[in-house]
């Protein structure tokens, strides 16, 4: 009896602690697996489960002109993904993915064992889930203390996620080689073709790069690749994904590359600098993100103008200077819209550069036309085209200043005073207006200037303005007064496809549309008579522009053309990074301008350029001037008939224009008489002049300024 409660409180003891101990292993087991859980989620970074993606910036026709990025990849979803191409990855890397729950313990069993013969990290058993946690979130390091790290990793992937989702960003993650990342990037780099078009073979050579993608590049390595892909080929028929023939006929066939060239597009580096700042401008979306939002950024660049422009900026022979360095930039968009079509930011600018065309800089003359006369014009009870502004050295006490060329006509006209770009008559008419006037007008066309003086009637402004900002300043005067802010980014779409912002422009008016036309009609009469026609013929107003040099005398500092056509709306500078005494240009405006025309001239090539501007109902034509001078070989003499009709007849060598009017005076002792005036004519007849012996000469009359001309020769009369 005793012996048999002896026996039965020993089971007891030995149930006891035999239940003790499976409780144990249960609630170490827990608590292993809560602790590998926690840990997990330290491992795991939730914001690296969003994979990097290439942003492309293309033009409006789908041209891709730019791609940007930390890693080249275009993900590519499951369900596009052709399901032989799924299942080639799981032959070859995780043959048991769908059964595992992110570890496989037989391949761990096995790779411990050999591991502990070796003495140390030789082998690795890591699923498809465990290489993505490694690649995410690890370093690519042969250690115990990665493995366990991999290993929590991989457990926590399992729990959050579904195996689709896990598979979909293992193929999205994976490197390819050469750059690319990704399996729906490889298929177009290796093959030209869309992820959902890979063939058995084509998805098995992919798969077979996930082992080591460069030491089995198909590039580099062919042969290596080919027998990796039919490796996979094997595993995908041992795992019977595919039949005895299929992988025998799929192993016949040649690797069958088409690879898609990166193309490298130098010519819209500064057009990609423009949208990278318009993107951050408009919606805060910076460089780093860009590279990793996979955004689809849609432009307004003409890329056969952007490719035109890019080319000339490559020849010297537009670029006067006394040294190598001569730099430039160039700015056109689309009048009607704002759109920036092209831009060139330097002769050989490289994404990331100092670009020029958003550098400040003095504008010379150019500025005349949007600081002081488009304000004065607006004054319009006060002043007109032909209103005379005097042209004398002496004229401004406050602001000494001389015209270039040294001549002075002592009163000119404002349309003249624009065509010869006096600096007198412009200074004078800044102080008349009044600086912060002039400077509203600046604002309205998004210009804060700091200066007060005069100067800047000339351009004198302390900071300078861009290339842009004379862009878009005279882009009010092609479009009826109206200033747009330019812009480069139609449509910007997320990584979804979804459209996220779309650009929505809102005209403000400067000018009056009279004002503009007047401003359009004279500043073709600049580019006709300061430039001449010879190398474009079109239409095309503007205005020329330079700069003193500071240190060196009677050298150009800055060169500058602005204009419009019809179409377009343009500005290119040149000058130097440098301005010291050993950088300077040794031409002036002509230089920018032939390059403006060339790069015209091209596009007229391709599509037809219009012939003139068109004048915008409800605006009055403005006449071009009358350029009067003294007439000259003046006669007179009798014509006789009856006494009643003996006559006079004057006669002399008129101008040219036939608008000019030709006044005739008597020499009187005091006041001379004007007795009579003809318009476009060159003769006049005096009546009853008999036994007249009077004294007579001629002066040119100009309507539209009321100036007179020098008189000519005086004539008498004698039977």
């Amino acid at each position: 009896m005793n012996k048999i409660k002896r026996y039965i409180s020993s089971m007891n003891k030995k149930l006891k602690w035999s239940l003790i101990t499976i409780l144990s292993i249960i609630g170490l087991g827990v608590i292993g697996y809560a602790f590998i859980i926690y840990f997990g989620s330290l491992v795991v970074e939730e914001d690296k489960l969003i994979l990097d993606l290439t942003t492309t910036i293309e033009t409006a026709d789908g041209e891709v002109i730019a791609e940007l990025y930390n890693e080249n990849r275009k993900y590519a979803a499951i369900d596009r993904i052709p399901e032989h191409v799924k299942n080639a990855y799981i032959a070859i890397e995780d043959r048991r993915f769908y059964d595992h729950a992110g570890i496989d313990v037989k391949s761990v069993m096995r790779a411990v064992y050999r591991d502990i013969i070796a003495m140390s990290k030789v082998e690795g058993a890591s699923t498809i889930t465990q290489q993505l946690a490694k690649n995410l979130f690890l370093y690519n390091d042969k250690t115990w203390s990665r493995k366990g790290k991999e290993v929590m990793a991989a457990l926590y992937l399992e729990r959050n996620l579904s195996k689709t989702e896990i598979l979909e960003l293992y193929m999205n993650e994976i490197y390819f080689g050469h750059g690319i990342y990704g399996i729906g990037t490889a298929a177009e780099f290796y093959f030209s073709k869309d992820v959902s078009e890979l063939s058995i073979a084509e998805g098995a050579m992919l798969a077979g790069l996930a082992k080591a993608p460069n030491g089995y590049s198909p590039i580099n390595y062919p042969e290596k690749a080919l027998d990796r892909r039919n490796v996979v080929l094997e595993a995908m028929e041992n795992a019977e994904m595919i039949s005895l023939e299929t992988k025998q006929f799929e192993q016949r066939k040649t690797l069958g590359l088409e690879r898609k060239e990166i193309k490298n597009n130098p010519w819209a580096d500064s057009y990609v600098d423009l949208v990278i700042k318009e993107a951050q401008k408009k919606q805060q979306i910076s460089i780093d993100h860009l590279k990793r939002g996979g955004y689809r950024i849609i432009v307004g660049m003409d890329d056969m103008i952007q490719k035109v422009a890019y080319d000339k900026f490559r020849e010297d022979d537009y670029f006067p200077g006394n040294t190598t360095g001569t730099e430039g930039a160039f700015v056109m968009m689309e009048q009607g819209t704002g759109k920036i079509i092209s831009t060139i930011g330097g002769r050989n600018y490289q994404l990331g550069d100092l670009n020029r065309a958003t550098l400040k800089r003095q504008p010379g003359s150019t500025f005349k036309p949007i600081a002081v006369y488009g304000p004065a014009l607006m004054q319009s009870d006060k002043y007109t085209p032909y209103t005379l502004l005097p042209d004398e050295r002496s004229v401004n006490e406050s602001y000494s200043v001389a015209n270039v060329d040294g001549v002075y006509a002592k009163t000119v006209s404002m349309y003249e005073s624009i065509v010869e770009s006096k600096n007198v008559s412009a200074v004078w008419l800044l102080d008349q207006i009044g600086v912060n006037y002039a400077k509203s007008y600046l604002e309205k066309m998004d210009m804060t200037i700091v200066d007060e003086g005069l100067a800047i009637a000339l351009g004198g402004l302390s900071e300078g303005v861009t290339p842009l900002d004379m862009m878009e300043s005279y882009r009010t005067f092609s479009s009826k007064g109206k200033f747009v802010e330019s812009y480069v980014i139609e449509r910007i779409y997320d990584s979804s496809d979804s459209l996220i912002y779309e650009t929505v422009q809102e005209e403000k008016e400067v000018f009056s549309p009279q004002v503009a036309w007047n401003m359009t009609e004279i500043l073709s009469e600049a580019v006709e008579k300061r430039t001449g026609n010879n190398e474009y013929s079109k239409a095309l107003a503007g205005k020329t522009g330079t700069t003193q040099h500071p240190h060196v005398r009677n050298q150009v500092k800055d060169a500058w053309f602005v204009g419009y056509t019809p179409e377009y709306v343009m500005a290119a500078w040149m000058g130097f990074d440098t301005s010291d005494k050993d950088h300077y240009l040794t031409g002036g405006s002509s230089y920018p301008t032939r390059l403006t025309k060339d790069i015209l001239s091209e596009i007229d090539q391709v599509g037809t350029l219009k012939e003139e501007f068109t004048k915008p109902e409800n605006v009055d034509s403005l006449p071009k001037p009358i350029y009067i001078e003294p007439v000259k070989n003046v006669t007179a003499e009798y014509e006789f008939g009856s006494l009643s009709l003996v006559k006079a007849r004057l006669t002399w060598e008129g101008i040219r224009d036939e608008r000019a009017v030709y006044r005739v005076y008597e020499e009187r002792a005091g006041v001379d008489k004007r007795v009579g005036e003809v318009t476009g004519e060159t003769e006049f007849i005096i009546n009853n002049a008999l036994f007249k012996h009077d004294k007579y000469y001629i002066v040119t009359y100009d309507p539209l300024t009321k100036l007179e001309s020098e008189k000519s020769e005086t004539v008498e009369l004698t039977p």
